[in-house]
């Protein structure tokens, strides 16, 4: 019995945990297990310490702090989010807890169960996308800063549309809004989805489109994460704005579209203009308007004073015309005065010449005027006897017949 043992190594409890342990990880290095989440342990540390357990067997785990990261995205371990009775799939390393010789698995990577294969095809989208240019800046569209129509995709029963509305009539009343009904979660809402966008771009009733819904979990968010979605969104010549779920959601279709908001309301408050904001705008450019007229009113009044100097007014040259006018026509009665009496001289002076030679200053000398026939007689051989003459004197006339008469032989 002595020889029989000697023949064997005897190993301590530790060297053969030891060796125990390395034989497991280099025979499972990493495996993927699936299981419900039992006995879970949160020491200050950090550490977190459950079971991972079937229905008819269990198997204890640790997950490290430092391994924190690999968790999924809705999964935190200070936020306390893992619990048991939680169905998970595990990423992990079959180890031994050398201390106790526990057979234990190290996790490295932890997610919830269901969550884990989106998430994955999730990310291969993403990538194949991505390297297709769908999500390049420079394929984004700029929005509209005054939309004149806007458009919303979502369901017309659930509490986006509601929210979408209420923001929109509280920041911009009377901004016209076409809904375009669809479902959002789903089998069919991704076709619905893409026909929508389709029917959109075909009616051009719309400036901006709002592709929303509420919150939810992965799977509820998944028609928006499929890839005939994001090509319809890519495609589409009207911008888009998304707001899906929180603000801790992203989707695919937020990286494709024009611009992401958090959720549903805050893409409505995106694409509208505030009212407040608006009227703000409006009286600051009507102070700026009525300073630049009243700088421009004042320069140009400035203007014409200094024409004004330059080039006198239409009246006063009027007025000035009309003194010239006074002044030519006084001119002109002086000279009219003048003309007429320097006539009046000439004629005083031509009458006088006249009356000196005046048969009337010849009667009054003593001579007289005989006439026969109306004709002032001149010659005695113009009458005959007995021809009837008149005799006009100085002072009356006379009547005479002639009774005899004396002729130059």
């Amino acid at each position: 019995m002595l020889e029989s043992i000697a023949e064997h190594p005897i190993y301590t409890v530790s060297q053969l945990n030891q060796e125990v342990r390395a034989l497991l990880e280099y025979a499972l290095p990493f495996i993927w297990l699936e299981g419900e989440v039992s006995n879970l342990r949160a020491p200050g540390s950090g550490h977190l310490y459950f079971s991972l357990k079937d229905t008819r067997s269990q198997i204890r785990c640790a997950l490290f702090r430092s391994r924190s990261f690999d968790l999924g995205s809705s999964l935190r371990v200070n936020d306390n989010k893992i619990k048991d009775g939680m169905h998970v799939l595990v990423r992990a390393r079959v180890s031994l807890y050398e201390e106790r010789g526990d057979f234990q698995l190290i996790i490295e990577h932890l997610e919830e169960i269901g969550d884990g294969a989106l998430r994955r095809a999730f990310e291969a989208l993403k990538q194949t996308l991505n390297s297709e240019g769908l999500f390049d800046s420079a394929h984004k569209k700029a929005l509209p800063k005054w939309p004149s129509c806007v458009g919303v995709i979502t369901s017309h029963t659930g509490a986006a549309i509601r929210d979408i509305l209420s923001v929109l009539k509280r920041r911009y009343p009377g901004l016209p809004v076409v809904i375009y009904p669809s479902s959002v979660q789903g089998a069919q809402a991704a076709d619905q989805i893409v026909s929508a966008l389709h029917l959109a771009n075909r009616r051009k009733e719309c400036d901006v489109l709002i592709l929303g819904r509420g919150g939810g979990s992965l799977e509820d968010l998944w028609p928006f994460n499929e890839e005939r979605v994001a090509r319809a969104i890519y495609e589409s010549e009207i911008p888009i704005v998304t707001g899906i779920g929180h603000e801790i959601d992203f989707t695919i279709a937020d990286f494709v579209a024009d611009q992401r908001a958090a959720t549903p309301s805050a893409a409505a408050e995106l694409i509208s203009p505030d009212r407040t904001e608006w009227m703000t705008s409006l009286l600051r450019l009507q102070m700026q308007l009525t300073r630049t007229i009243t700088q421009q009113f004042q320069h140009t009044t400035l203007l014409l004073n200094q024409l004004e100097k330059r080039l006198p007014h239409p009246r006063r040259r009027i007025e000035e015309q009309i003194q010239k006018l006074d002044g030519f026509t006084l001119r002109l009665s002086l000279a009219e005065k003048n003309i007429l009496s320097h006539l009046r001289e000439k004629l005083n002076y031509l009458m006088q010449g006249l009356d000196d030679i005046s048969p009337l200053n010849t009667l009054k000398r003593g001579y007289a005027i005989v006439t026969h026939h109306d004709k002032i007689l001149q010659n005695a051989a113009d009458v005959q006897i007995n021809d009837q003459l008149n005799i006009r004197l100085k002072e009356g006339s006379l009547g005479a017949v002639v009774s005899w008469r004396t002729t130059k032989e």
